[in-house]
């Protein structure tokens, strides 16, 4: 499945090392974390136990690293970018059963049969279709389990939306997109399809819960600078889209965005 809103484009090996590279630490500072109820629910669906081992894949500046980590589990988590690396070592120095290589997962030296669940927290999509289903399998011991979370994209109300169009028209207009709540819930029927239709993974459940954040302007536009689209804009382009959207937000909202979106967890067990 190739879903636009979570693969807006086919990138080499080259791109995907570096792609978050420049925008690490907003990154870190500004995405949204994975919710506790969630990694609650997560931990009990996989059959997690204080003895399990976690393979972690992209794991960026180790928000779902962390999480984990906190709750006792050993983890080997992998990430392409030297940023990234540097800030998830950072992030998990306290803890001393997590390791952090740099590497893509297709390009890792695997260990086969080894991790009791293999975590992706807004990275799946990353991995190659090819590579993605059979390498997470062979990574696993026998019936272990593929943890998926999800932080969908933040929306803003269609109101809002609708101000800020008249900005994107200008400046983006191929960035002008709006999910609603009942699309995103289409969207994680579709990454769970994947996952079923793959042949690799069973008896999924997927669980979400509805979210919402207030951002200032400054916080909104790093924000906005660590998503993929904005990433891959020309930089004057950039500059330009964030200048009008600063203006909008300013004059019509006091210098402040509600964002609402769905944070999901999706488990199934390796066949």
């Amino acid at each position: 499945m190739k879903n636009k809103a979570y693969q807006w484009l086919d990138q080499n090996a080259t791109q995907r090392k570096t792609w978050y590279s420049s925008v690490a630490k907003a990154y870190d500072y500004a995405r949204p974390r994975y919710l506790s109820q969630l990694i609650e629910w997560a931990v009990e669906l996989a059959q997690l136990s204080p003895e399990s081992t976690i393979l972690e894949v992209g794991c960026g500046p180790g928000i779902a690293t962390v999480a984990f980590a906190e709750l006792g589990f050993s983890m080997l988590g992998l990430e392409p970018s030297f940023q990234m690396c540097e800030l998830a070592r950072q992030n998990c120095q306290s803890y001393s059963n997590v390791e952090i290589q740099q590497t893509l997962f297709e390009e890792w030296q695997r260990e086969e049969k080894t991790f009791n669940a293999f975590l992706a927290a807004n990275s799946f999509h990353w991995i190659p279709a090819e590579d993605r289903y059979i390498k997470a399998s062979e990574a696993l011991q026998d019936q272990g389990f593929l943890i998926l979370f999800w932080n969908l994209s933040m929306q803003p109300t269609y109101e809002v939306y609708q101000t800020l169009n008249e900005v994107y028209e200008l400046y983006a207009p191929s960035l002008m997109l709006y999910e609603s709540q009942n699309r995103q819930k289409e969207i994680l029927q579709e990454l769970g399809q994947d996952v079923i239709e793959s042949g690799y993974f069973k008896d999924l459940v997927s669980k979400h819960i509805p979210c919402e954040k207030t951002y200032n302007i400054d916080d909104y536009l790093i924000l906005l600078s660590t998503f993929s689209p904005y990433i891959g804009l020309d930089s004057s382009a950039r500059d330009a889209l964030f200048d009008g959207i600063r203006e909008k937000i300013e004059k019509d909202y006091d210098g402040k965005i509600s964002l609402s979106y769905l944070s999901a967890v999706q488990v199934a067990q390796k066949i």
